[in-house]
């Protein structure tokens, strides 16, 4: 049986934005490891269109990047969307009845799948269907730039009924 992990950065003062967070060398090498170890991902749109930058190859990258998208990529993807109407290579658009599919993701499959964005994190917690909470990044992944002073986009109220994972 599958276990659906939720897990947000988050700044060391208590903030969540992805569009300021810079992510060290330290922080990146988790990703890099955390990708490769999934079962597969649970995307809202929105994180999902913000992912897709992963899909294609840029000159412009280093080694550790070229390395984190081959591990976004190879694995697989649910995407959860009633206004999209395809989604990328590897990936599986989720529109109706997202309840029974991520039920039977769950009990089809084994490992973490991870469930990434908030409202979508929200929704499931709602159903019963987050079985860990965490935030991270990771104690040994902090650094200068993980403190961005003022608040940005907040964690949704979605935690009540999960267990909190520390993340080291």
């Amino acid at each position: 049986m599958a276990k659906f992990v939720f897990g947000m950065n988050q700044s060391l003062d208590g903030y969540v934005d992805h569009l300021e967070m810079r992510t060290g060398p330290a922080l990146f090498r988790h990703w890099i490891e955390h990708v490769r170890d999934l079962t597969g991902s649970v995307y809202g749109r929105r994180m999902y269109e913000l992912m897709r930058y992963w899909d294609e190859d840029r000159p412009e990258w280093s080694a550790e990047q070229h390395e984190f998208a081959a591990a976004w990529r190879s694995q697989p993807k649910w995407v959860v969307s009633r206004s999209l109407k395809s989604v990328g290579p590897n990936a599986t658009l989720v529109s109706d009845d997202i309840e029974a599919v991520i039920r039977g993701l769950k009990a089809r499959l084994v490992g973490e799948i991870a469930v990434s964005g908030p409202d979508l994190a929200r929704s499931l917690t709602d159903l019963g269907l987050i079985d860990v909470s965490t935030l991270l990044p990771p104690r040994r992944a902090w650094s200068r730039q993980a403190i961005l002073c003022r608040p940005a986009a907040a964690a949704p109220p979605c935690f009540h009924r999960s267990r909190w994972r520390g993340h080291d």
